[in-house]
Formats: C-alpha cells, sequence, structure tokens
C-alpha cells in the first residue's frame, strides 16, 4: 500500500458511450456554451450599463449570471477539448481544479439565492424599511460574503481531498468529481466524508432559510392586490430558478452517491451535467422574460440596435 505511485493523470470513462455520436455531441456542445455566453453576459451588461437597474435585486441578479458564466468555465473548455481529442485524460491538480471550481459554483448558486431571498423578504414584508437595510454598501457586503463563504468552503473540501492517497486513477464521468475522488483513496475518508457532510448541512440551512422566507412572504403577498402583485413579478422567477437548481443538483448528488451502473452510460452523463446545462441557460432567460425592467430595457436595446 505505501509503494503505491502517486497518481498523475485520471481517466474519464464517461466518455466511452460518446464516440458513436461525437460529431453531434460537439456541435450541440458549442451551441449550448454559446447560448449560455450569450444570456448571461447580455444579462450582466444590461444591468451594469442602465443606472435605474443599480438596486440591490438586480445586483444580487448580476452576481448570479457572474456565477454561471464561471461555473461553465470549470466545465466546458474542457469538456470541448475531450471530445475534439482521442485521449480523455486530465492532470491531478487540473482535476482538483475543476472540481474546486464546479463546487464553489454550486455553493454561490445557494448563497446568492439565499441572499435574494432576503432582499425579497425585506422589500415585501418590510417595505418601509427596505431602502435603509438594503442601502448599496450592505449589499455590496452581503454579496461579497455569497463569494467569500463558499470558496472557501470548496477550499476546504480541496484541501481534504489532497490530503488523500489515492489507489486508482479511474473516474466513471465526463469530468471530475470530489465524490469519485474520495472513492479511489487507499485509506481511510472520514475526514473527509465529516467535512463533505458539514457543508451539505451548512447549505442545507440556506434551503430552510428560503422556504422559511417564502411562508412569510405569501402570508403578506396575500394580505394586498399590490403585495401579490410583487410577489408574482419578482419572486415567481426566484423560486423557479431556486427549484430548477435544487433538481439538477439533487439528481447529480444522489446519483453520485446511489446509482445504478446498469443505467446506460449516455443517461448517466446526462444526470450527471444537466445541472451545468439547465440552470445557466433557464434562470438568466427567466428573470429576462418575467421582470419588467430587464425585459422593457433589452427590447428597447434591441431595437435601437435593429
Amino acid at each position: 500500500m505505501n509503494n503505491t505511485p502517486p497518481v498523475v493523470l485520471f481517466s474519464l470513462s464517461g466518455f466511452n458511450a460518446t464516440t458513436s455520436y461525437r460529431a453531434t455531441l460537439i456541435s450541440l456542445t458549442l451551441l449550448c456554451y454559446c447560448l449560455i455566453l450569450l444570456v448571461n453576459i447580455a444579462l450582466i451588461l444590461t444591468i451594469l450599463l442602465h443606472q435605474n437597474l443599480h438596486e440591490p435585486m438586480y445586483i444580487i441578479l448580476c452576481n448570479l449570471c457572474i456565477n454561471e458564466l464561471y461555473g461553465t468555465a470549470g466545465f466546458y473548455p474542457k469538456f470541448i477539448y475531450d471530445l475534439l481529442s482521442d485521449s480523455y485524460v486530465i492532470p491531478y491538480s487540473g482535476c482538483l481544479l475543476q472540481i474546486y471550481v464546479i463546487y464553489s459554483y454550486a455553493m454561490v448558486d445557494y448563497s446568492v439565492l439565499a441572499l435574494m431571498a432576503y432582499d425579497r423578504y425585506v422589500a415585501i414584508c418590510r417595505p418601509l424599511a427596505y431602502h435603509s437595510v438594503m442601502n448599496v454598501q450592505r449589499t455590496v457586503a452581503l454579496v461579497c460574503l455569497c463569494w467569500l463563504v463558499p470558496l472557501s468552503c470548496g477550499l476546504l473540501v480541496m484541501c481534504f481531498t489532497s490530503a488523500l492517497k489515492l489507489c486508482g486513477s479511474h473516474i466513471d464521468k465526463l469530468y471530475c468529481e470530489n465524490w469519485s475522488i474520495v472513492k479511489l483513496s487507499c485509506g481511510s475518508t472520514k475526514a473527509n466524508d465529516i467535512v463533505g457532510l458539514t457543508v451539505m448541512a451548512f447549505y442545507l440551512v440556506h434551503v430552510l432559510y428560503i422556504a422559511c422566507s417564502y411562508v412569510q412572504l405569501i402570508k403578506s403577498a396575500l394580505t394586498s392586490k399590490e403585495g401579490m402583485g410583487k410577489f408574482i413579478q419578482t419572486c415567481v422567477p426566484h423560486l423557479i430558478c431556486l427549484l430548477n437548481v435544487t433538481t439538477a443538483l439533487l439528481f447529480d448528488l444522489m446519483y453520485s452517491r446511489y446509482g445504478s451502473s446498469s443505467v446506460p452510460q449516455s443517461l448517466r452523463n446526462f444526470m450527471a451535467v444537466q445541472f451545468l446545462i439547465i440552470p445557466p441557460i433557464l434562470n438568466p432567460v427567466i428573470y429576462g422574460m418575467i421582470l419588467t425592467r430587464i425585459r422593457r430595457t433589452m427590447i428597447r436595446l434591441c431595437s435601437v440596435a435593429y
């Protein structure tokens, strides 16, 4: 056991099921990534370039889109490169970096969605105090926390993962995933399990907080037509995005832990990457379509450009 050589490269066997339709997959992947870049960058620029959108809700939304670009950058370039090549491998350091980016992306998503829930709670349940509670300085500070805490949690997970002595280099996915690395360990993984469960519990608290805030939001919205209108206008897209992200991540998490090898590889591949496909496209589209001020601004810009 002690003479096991250190792992230098990991092989990604998920690509074995893509050889028969590689050309189609490359075309769809390029189209998907270009669409992700287009809708997220368009929304970010719309918010940044228009003074009337420099408000807490839109600043938070801008960070959600920035995070979509950050997370997908950790997957799509390497995925496209692998599809174009004949060797499906990734260096050890590159594998850890990919895990860090993808995991921190998912954690930032939940942090930003929790901050959105807090912003909507103050706006609807405490409207008179909104501008004093959600001022620019506090919004910037909370947005910074939405990035710093997940990035720190991701770094902690990576520190424990990088300390493992590995007895294998075979990953049954299209990208590097922390649980796949932990399963390759030669020794005890109790410390990794504890850290992983602690981080999961921490973000489960985010979900519970969002759920509790929505109970209060719905109660407040039902008391007046104006409150109900504000809830439908600004909270429904947030709720759709939350369900979108949660469903996609739970799908991948449950399969990573409990998935059966009898499931076809192509289906396993889709289950593993759907949270890197669906939320990054749907989230900005949903907000762009439902939020009136963003929709009108983007329509005006398109009209001027035309």
